[in-house]
């Protein structure tokens, strides 16, 4: 899908690149892949995109808890409790008593959880294919993929991590 609003990457003055310009390539490329991904979801499952990720979260964390999703999506525990409730209302998760601290809850999926995440994942893998899968080499997309997770990593860190970045970056490292 061609972007009407192309932006050159450009290097900026002195060869560095323009880190305003990168961060709003990113920040499109993620609208426009959310978007795609959950138009495909709420055409072929009616469930949303954040649906979808709650529930695979919940599906490979062992004891999952709310604190857990938040984490793992990177959001607040508030928000995560409110997306939990309307889950466990569709009948998709259910949740029990944390046996180690009665302030929590386990969340696991129900059965019918376990079948959308099955026809929802290959949907997901599937709208990702057809999007990204032509654009680059499957080693380009592993290491833009390792790439994403660092710069993820140095952002929780608040920048600390951005001289190993660097230094990692280089050709050889």
């Amino acid at each position: 899908m061609p972007s009407r609003n192309r932006v050159a990457a450009a290097p900026a003055a002195g060869g560095a690149p323009d880190l305003k310009v990168m961060f709003s390539e990113l920040v499109r490329l993620e609208t426009e892949l959310w978007d795609a991904v959950e138009n495909r979801l709420q055409k072929d499952h009616g469930v949303n995109l954040p649906t979808f990720e709650f529930i695979q979260v919940i599906s490979r964390v062992p004891g999952c808890r709310v604190q857990d999703i938040a984490a793992s999506l990177a959001i607040t525990v508030g928000g995560t409790s409110k997306m939990v409730d309307r889950i466990e209302a569709a009948g998709l998760c259910s949740r029990r008593a944390n046996p180690g601290d009665r302030r929590s809850s386990i969340i696991g999926l129900t059965p019918a959880g376990k079948r959308l995440l099955a026809t929802a994942a290959v949907t997901v893998e599937d709208e990702l294919r057809r999007r990204l899968g032509t654009a680059l080499p499957e080693r380009s997309l592993a290491q833009f993929t390792r790439t994403l997770t660092r710069l993820r990593t140095a952002v929780r860190a608040g920048g600390s991590q951005a001289i190993a970045l660097r230094v990692s970056a280089r050709p050889g490292c």
